[in-house]
């Protein structure tokens, strides 16, 4: 009997696990990462080398659409060596499959050998394949922290939940949302229906991490 119970609880774990390793957010895991596009006054005065002038600057700004415009603002008042001890703590998510040569040099500790390994598996289709491939050139430890720079979209018709509340700012409600109007047939409809609970900026910003390919 003590052997059965035994088998069976093997194999309940072992469908856990399964499962667990089926289910793929598609935005990396934050170490400690402050998005700047919905991080509050306080939490951005707390970042390296924000003040608060270049604090209500971020804050008047956002959404920031990519690094390649957050950069541009931060650089009008912070040197390089600033910038990277910021981008630490800060930084706005790089799509794997389209991110530019100079926003993937943005993120800390990133040199070109690395840069070239992030190119060389284009396109990727999950935030797995990344941590495959990245992980036969570095440890676990330094594939989540790459990890938490990027992200692969996500399919609006197909995504799991798990992988919709993986985009930052998704709350159950917006979730709700998210999956009432499937299937969408193009982007459009997904501006018109999602923006007529957030406005045009945060529809924008929503849509940077989703498509429908």
């Amino acid at each position: 009997m003590n052997l059965l119970k035994s088998l069976a609880f093997s194999a309940i774990v072992s469908l856990a696990l399964a499962t667990a390793d089926s289910v793929q957010a598609q935005v990396g895991r934050s170490q400690g990462q402050v998005d700047p596009n919905l991080a509050g006054e306080k939490e951005l005065l707390a970042l390296p080398h924000l003040n608060p002038t270049i604090v209500k600057g971020i804050l008047e700004r956002r959404p920031f659409l990519s690094m390649t415009d957050l950069n541009a603002f931060l650089s009008q008042s912070l040197k390089k060596e600033r910038l990277t001890e910021l981008y630490a703590k800060t930084f706005i998510h790089l799509n794997l499959n389209t991110a530019t040569r100079e926003e993937i040099l943005m993120i800390p500790g990133m040199g070109p050998r690395m840069l070239h390994e992030f190119q060389e598996y284009r396109p990727y289709k999950t935030l797995a394949q990344f941590r495959k491939e990245i992980g036969k050139y570095v440890n676990a430890q330094e594939v989540a922290r790459l990890e938490q720079y990027v992200f692969v979209p996500i399919n609006l018709n197909t995504a799991s939940d798990e992988d919709i509340l993986s985009i930052p700012g998704i709350g159950p409600r917006m979730l709700r949302e998210f999956k009432e109007y499937r299937p969408y047939r193009n982007i459009e409809q997904f501006r018109k229906e999602i923006g007529k609970y957030v406005n045009a900026k945060e529809v924008s910003r929503l849509e940077r991490y989703v498509t429908l390919n």
